[in-house]
């Protein structure tokens, strides 16, 4: 066994203890089932872990071997802060081992031990080896280190065991007399900076996290993007942090909720018997109240009645006196009364109103005068507005003028319409020609209808003959006078004779003779007529010259079907030209109604002069009538107003004078009445029950306050009761069931209740009596009451101070979670534009157009349980220029594959802080594609290399073909078979550029190696 000394680290606590060095080398004792065996990594490249267990690559312990140094490195998903328990799960454990805990005993503490270097050596000695104790029972987690490198180097697997133990005590402890744990980890050793971040398949997470490697990236929501992204950058830890804030306001609400319906309950209970003793205190001093109520109202009766006597005494006198005055006054209002009363007013009235009424009735006529030509005015305006209208239309013609043209226009429209009916005629003709061509009958029509009905063929000459365009000039000018004849077969002649004797004049040709004349074709034989055309010798000359051919079928119908087109567009002329003048007849009309209106107008305007003039007189009415009227209604209100006053004084001295008689009679009847009152105020009997004399009573009511002197004895009584039935209702609110009542209250108030005589009389029989027995009762109750309430207010002072803990609590704990969610926003959204950053120069570096992300701030959650849910779109462009495409459309598997390991590594490097990263990765490449794997893991290699970042990644065996070539580290984990609780030794390929750094590590990695001899005779 040996082990390199250095010297030892100062037991002290410090910060940042392995600085900016990197690990170089990791041996795991105890830990599941790996070797003991140092492993050597090669800092800022891709590390690939690759396993051989019994059947396959599982079991060979790849996931707890990269859980180790995710541990060593202070991932955050180990929960240092809350003493990392799931890192002792990475214990030994001998049920899971090869013939359970039979044979084997589970281990109870364990040993992670990294070396940890600086990137480019500077010196020997420069390392320093941190030991991490991992302990069943707490705490977890203890850290240890030294400079140099300090491992457990022996020939075997129990020697290394034992010596790592050994290690351990030599080691001085790190924080004096006490090691530093879990929660100073990160701290201590790196600074509070992120050394590592990884995506483990394992259950050391509470909830595993997304791995953007282990399934096509566009197959991942936006949610689990983030969560994936969250996971390497430690959000998640944070977003749970926040969680457990929420929890803790949301625990810290229903404590103040808890605490407030407590205070409540307790407070309703304390409320009831405060109440009760309320009620007995204002039961005692309604007691007193009715008790001096009581008292006064005798002094009141006493006093009174002595007032009352002397009052009535000199009140009669007062009324003997006023009773003659009152009739001496009465008299007085009879005289006035006869000086007002006379009838000139009256008449002066009656004739003020005659002469104000027939003002107005003047005034009247006038009004409805005006209203009628104003009437008529408006009616006039409106017929000038009309007539002006009309006017325009006239064009500035006069009367005269407008007739003669409206003449003019009527001659023109008839001979218009005239045209109009010979062109419809024409066109009728026409028509008919044309049928009658089409028909073959354009030449001697009656004559063919005639044989026709004979039943002899007939055929017109010209529509039988044909001529050539050479031959026209000589043959149709002779054939122009046969143009009404008809041909028909020789046999037909007599027939058609007979058929056309009703037709003078007609002429027949027989058909017969071979032969025509050149240029000359029929449809019957005409030889014999045409030679005998051709020999005509009468002398007769016929003009020829036709514009159009004459002979034929076809050239007479195309002949008749032109002249339908002309007599056609004859008839749409004449039918336009009756149209215009027929528009100019109807504006001719106008303008001879416009010039009529001319006229009217003018005599529509002399009407309205005139009624100007009629409307000016009857203003000039009103206006002289108005000062007449004005005086009249003024004499008129004058004088009315003189009778309304006398009216009035009348009515008031007659009011006057009945009510003196009225008053008299009120003073005699009063008089009477007091003489009754004074006998009946038994004055004797009140000094009696008074207990005193008069001037005594008077002295009690003279303390009295200026409210209460005023008060009658009713009164007084009256609240005495008031008081003492208030005081027996606060003490006894069920009445005489209450179980609480004594008996003599009780029998008091059965005989108030029940007694004879009237209720009032019984009442005050038993008020005294019953007064003091309460009083007496609540006296007996007072000092049991008094201490009961001390003890009240003591409890809710206490049971307050409670409560206002508990809602400061709830303040705070709000205010705190409310503070960090804000500065959670702000850490997700710098970290999260960190990482898009890193995304975009890792693409554009690696052969891509530029990427970034996208992240919608969401709502903050409102329930305490509930996960605050960011999302995340990845986003790149798939040539220059264009935009940003989001990274769930469709696109090829190798773009998806390379832009996975690009945003991973971006999230490790936007978690780096500027230190020497680890990206550890299990599952690596599990979901790329076969001809995409080698490319990923070469990209991971590159990314490493270039940024300084070590890439550790877990594999399965159908991935390791495609990463031994790729990476720049290979590390086999070995387990041969199930039968073997622990690996073999590792198989370690790799290369380090640094030769100081590989001869540091060479004696340790090769103590732990048996000699090639040992191994052959094993």
């Amino acid at each position: 066994m040996t082990a390199r000394t250095e010297p030892m680290v100062a037991a002290r606590e410090t910060e940042n203890v392995v600085g900016d060095r990197t690990l170089v080398a990791v041996q795991a004792v105890n830990i599941s089932r790996l070797s003991t065996h140092p492993v050597p990594t090669v800092p800022g490249t891709l590390i690939v872990v690759a396993g051989q267990g019994p059947k396959d690559s599982n079991g060979a312990g790849k996931s707890s071997f990269i859980a180790a140094i995710t541990a060593l490195l202070g991932d955050e998903q180990w929960r240092f802060a809350s003493g990392a328990r799931a890192v002792a799960e990475l214990l030994f454990n001998a049920e899971l081992a090869a013939q359970g805990d039979s044979r084997w005993a589970s281990a109870d503490h364990g040993y992670i031990v990294g070396v940890f270097d600086h990137p480019e050596p500077v010196e020997d000695g420069s390392a320093v080896t941190v030991w991490l104790r991992v302990n069943a029972d707490a705490p977890h987690l203890e850290i240890r280190w030294r400079q140099g490198v300090y491992l457990a180097s022996a020939p075997s697997e129990a020697d290394r065991v034992a010596l790592a133990d050994r290690l351990w005590a030599s080691l001085p402890r790190s924080a004096g007399r006490r090691d530093v744990v879990a929660k100073d980890l990160t701290r201590v050793l790196y600074g509070g900076q992120v050394r590592c971040v990884s995506f483990l398949s394992t259950s050391v997470r509470s909830k595993v996290a997304t791995n953007l490697l282990s399934q096509p990236l566009n197959e991942i929501s936006p949610e689990r993007v983030f969560s994936a992204i969250a996971a390497l950058t430690g959000l998640d830890r944070e977003l749970e942090a926040e969680r457990r804030s929420r929890a803790e306001e949301h625990r810290e609400r229903a404590k103040a909720a808890e605490a407030a319906e407590r205070l409540a309950g307790w407070e309703r209970e304390a409320a009831s018997l405060l109440k009760t003793f309320d009620r007995h205190d204002r039961a005692r001093e309604e007691v007193a109240a009715a008790l001096r109520h009581w008292r006064t109202r005798r002094a009141r009766l006493l006093v009174d009645a002595a007032e009352a006597d002397a009052a009535h005494a000199a009140e009669q006198e007062r009324l003997h006196r006023e009773g003659a005055e009152l009739a001496e006054a009465a008299k007085a209002a009879e005289r006035e009364i006869e000086q007002l009363t006379g009838g000139a007013l009256d008449a002066q009235v009656q004739e003020a109103q005659a002469a104000l009424a027939e003002l107005k009735a003047q005034a009247d006529r006038l009004a409805a005068d005006k209203a009628v030509a104003r009437g008529r005015m408006d009616d006039l305006r409106r017929q000038v507005s009309a007539l002006e209208e009309r006017q325009r239309e006239a064009d500035g013609r006069d009367a005269d003028t407008a007739r003669a043209e409206l003449k003019e226009a009527e001659a023109r429209r008839d001979e218009a319409q005239q045209e109009y009916g010979m062109a419809k005629g024409a066109v009728a003709r026409a028509e008919r020609a044309l049928a009658e061509a089409e028909a073959g009958q354009s030449s001697a029509p009656e004559q063919i209808r005639a044989l026709e009905a004979a039943g002899i063929t007939a055929v017109g000459l010209l529509d039988a003959v044909e001529l050539a365009e050479d031959v026209r000039e000589r043959w149709e000018a002779a054939l122009w006078p046969y143009r009404e004849a008809v041909v028909v077969a020789a046999d037909d002649l007599d027939a058609a004779v007979a058929a056309l004797s009703g037709l003078p004049g007609s002429m027949i040709v027989p058909a017969g003779g071979e032969g025509l004349p050149e240029g000359v074709r029929c449809e019957r034989a005409l030889g014999r007529f045409f030679t005998a055309l051709d020999g005509d010798g009468t002398g007769t000359v016929v003009i020829g010259g036709f514009t159009e051919p004459v002979t034929g079928r076809v050239a007479r119908v195309q002949a008749a079907r032109t002249a339908l087109e002309a007599a056609t567009e004859a008839l749409e002329d004449a039918r336009q030209a009756t149209a215009d003048a027929a528009a100019d007849v109807a504006l001719a009309g106008r303008r001879l109604s416009g010039a009529r209106a001319a006229q009217e107008l003018d005599d529509v305007r002399e009407r309205m002069a005139e009624l100007r003039e009629s409307l000016e007189e009857l203003a000039g009415g009103e206006a002289r009538l108005g000062p007449r009227l004005g005086s009249a209604e003024q004499t008129l209100r004058r004088l009315q107003a003189k009778a309304d006053t006398r009216a009035l004084e009348i009515d008031r001295l007659r009011g006057r004078k009945e009510a003196r008689e009225k008053e008299r009679a009120a003073i005699r009847r009063a008089s009477s009445e007091l003489a009754d009152r004074r006998a009946a105020l038994g004055l004797d009997a009140l000094e009696k029950d008074w207990g005193g004399s008069r001037e005594a009573a008077a002295e009690w009511l003279s303390g009295l306050d200026d409210d209460e002197a005023t008060w009658t004895p009713a009164e007084w009584w009256h609240t005495a009761e008031k008081h003492l039935s208030e005081a027996l209702r606060r003490v006894f609110p069920d009445g005489p069931s209450d179980e609480d009542m004594p008996e003599e209250i009780r029998f008091l108030l059965r005989e108030r209740a029940e007694g004879e005589g009237r209720r009032t009389d019984r009442e005050q029989a038993t008020f005294a009596r019953l007064a003091q027995a309460l009083e007496g009762h609540l006296r007996r109750r007072e000092d049991y009451e008094r201490h009961q309430r001390r003890q009240i207010e003591v409890q809710l002072s206490a049971r307050r101070a409670d409560l206002d803990k508990a809602q400061k609590g709830a303040t705070e704990a709000a205010g705190a979670a409310e503070a960090h969610r804000t500065a959670l926003t702000a850490a997700i959204r710098t970290r999260l534009q960190r990482v898009a950053e890193e995304f975009e120069k890792l693409d554009l570096a690696y052969g891509g157009y530029g990427a970034t992300l996208e992240f919608p701030t969401p709502e903050q959650p409102g329930d305490p349980e509930q996960e605050w849910r960011w999302r995340v779109t990845p986003k790149w462009r798939r040539s220059d220029g264009q935009r940003y495409v989001p990274y769930n459309r469709r696109a090829n598997t190798a773009l998806m594959d390379e832009k996975a390991v690009k945003l991973v590594c971006a999230a490790a490097l936007a978690s780096s802080g500027g230190g020497r990263l680890c990206l550890v990765l299990d599952e690596l490449g599990r979901n790329l594609g076969k001809e995409h794997r080698k490319e990923a893991v070469a990209l991971f290699r590159k990314i490493g290399e270039t940024h300084g970042i070590t890439v550790i990644g877990a594999l399965q065996d159908d991935m390791e073909p495609y990463a031994i070539d790729a990476c720049g580290q290979y590390v086999k984990l070995r387990r041969s078979s199930d039968t073997m609780p622990y690996n073999e030794p590792p198989v370690v390929v790799g290369y380090d550029e640094h030769e100081s750094r590989v001869r540091m590590l060479a004696e340790q990695i090769t103590a732990s190696r048996p000699a090639p001899e040992e191994r052959k005779s094993e």
